[in-house]
């Protein structure tokens, strides 16, 4: 994996120079208001250098909380509740990807399933036995593909230092991102004390995205995994079927569920050629995310469109 690791390192190099830029952006620009926030403030849409003014389209989103924001310039384009702390599910685990990837361990290395990294806290459903090895790539890709927990537990419990350390790492990461209101108690998101903001899973979101092998495993739509004791094929697909939507072009996505967290979403898109990130927690229904991600595209578009007719 020399290449893919030289790759990794020069992209992160790059985004510790612009994090900075970003996050105090996003910072300027939060709000808790249930109403879109212009890009430039409350400045008139007569001005020339203004992108397009999005607060007066009447968007409804079901979320309880949700945040849009321009990749570029870290500016918000529509706050709901982007201050209140909430359990954020299986979101955690693209901190968990970063964090392993940060520390540049073997990802060819082969890892074991045990019996630590069974769920007992909530007995949720692994295909990942009990013994079953895979290497630490193979691991990532279904924690952030299929959000797969054993998977991210064996992730953290192979980490050097083990859990504690893990976790430990994950914090001071939180940090050094700006995430002031976010804590993380483990790495697959099923303890509902993992705790962040709207506003602050904008800057995770923003960081994971400048790591190239969480890009691709994020938008994966399907992956297949060979079994080697019985030598049949298992089929993971991603938990956002939005990747396999040919009208979106997505980045990066993670979503995330546990009953105190609802249905969250967070994703990295192109709309009309404008990086956005959006994050969105708390639905009610399994689809609403979805239903609020496509609300958001279809604003943005019309948005756009309108603002080109009026000044192009």
């Amino acid at each position: 994996m020399p290449n893919l690791k030289m790759k990794y390192m020069i992209l992160a190099s790059c985004w510790l120079l612009s994090m900075p830029a970003f996050a105090k952006g996003v910072d300027h620009q939060h709000r808790a208001a249930d109403k879109p926030v212009a890009a430039h403030g409350e400045a008139g849409a007569g001005d020339e250098d203004q992108p397009p003014v999005l607060r007066h389209s009447g968007l409804n989103l079901r979320s309880s909380m949700a945040l849009v924001v321009d990749q570029k310039s870290g500016k918000a384009l529509y706050g709901k509740n982007t201050d209140i702390r909430s359990p954020i599910a299986s979101i955690t685990k693209l901190m968990t990807a970063m964090v392993v990837l940060d520390a540049q361990l073997p990802l060819d290395e082969s890892l074991t399933i045990g019996n630590e990294d069974v769920d007992s806290l909530r007995n949720t459903h692994s295909r990942l036995q009990v013994g079953t090895k895979l290497s630490r790539e193979l691991a990532l890709q279904l924690a952030l593909m299929s959000s797969e927990n054993r998977a991210a537990a064996t992730l953290a419990r192979h980490y050097p230092g083990g859990f504690s350390a893990f976790v430990a790492a994950m914090n001071r990461k939180a940090v050094t991102l700006g995430m002031a209101q976010t804590h993380f108690v483990d790495s697959t998101g099923l303890n509902s004390d993992n705790m962040s903001t709207a506003l602050d899973l904008v800057k995770m979101v923003n960081a994971a995205y400048q790591y190239q092998v969480i890009r691709d495993m994020t938008t994966t739509g399907q992956y297949d995994v060979e079994v080697k004791r019985s030598g049949r094929q298992m089929q993971f697909k991603n938990t956002n079927m939005l990747v396999r939507n040919k009208d979106w072009q997505i980045g990066l996505s993670k979503t995330g569920y546990i009953n105190e967290a609802g249905h969250c979403l967070v994703m990295q898109a192109d709309i009309n050629n404008q990086p956005m990130i959006i994050v969105l927690l708390d639905s009610w229904g399994k689809l609403t995310r979805i239903a609020d991600a496509q609300r958001i595209k279809k604003w943005m578009e019309s948005s756009l469109a309108g603002n080109k007719r009026r000044y192009g």
